[in-house]
């Protein structure tokens, strides 16, 4: 994965900056957001996000037996969407 360059970013000479340049290129040419999704760096950035929001609850896992840390785990989760599920809006169709 290649960490977005920035806006002012101008093309380097040398070959440890052929994916560098390639990707001021396409960014230069196609967009951001077009390079972003086409890079999958946005998938990256949503599973960073999530991974962040997982260890907000708690940075350990408590148990030490493998099938108890995944069931703590699996918790977790369900804590998490529901939380998320709270924070949605429930839209209704009005007319």
């Amino acid at each position: 994965p290649i960490i977005p360059p920035r806006k002012n970013a101008r093309m380097r000479k040398g070959d440890v900056f052929v994916h560098r340049n390639a990707a001021i290129a396409a960014c230069r040419r196609f967009g951001r957001k077009l390079w972003k999704s086409w890079s999958g760096y946005h998938r990256r950035s949503l599973v960073e996000t999530k991974m962040n929001c997982i260890k907000r609850l708690g940075e350990r896992v408590m148990s030490r037996m493998f099938e108890r840390q995944v069931n703590e785990l699996h918790i977790r989760v369900a804590i998490l969407n529901r939380f998320t599920e709270l924070g949605c809006p429930q839209t209704v169709a009005v007319a």
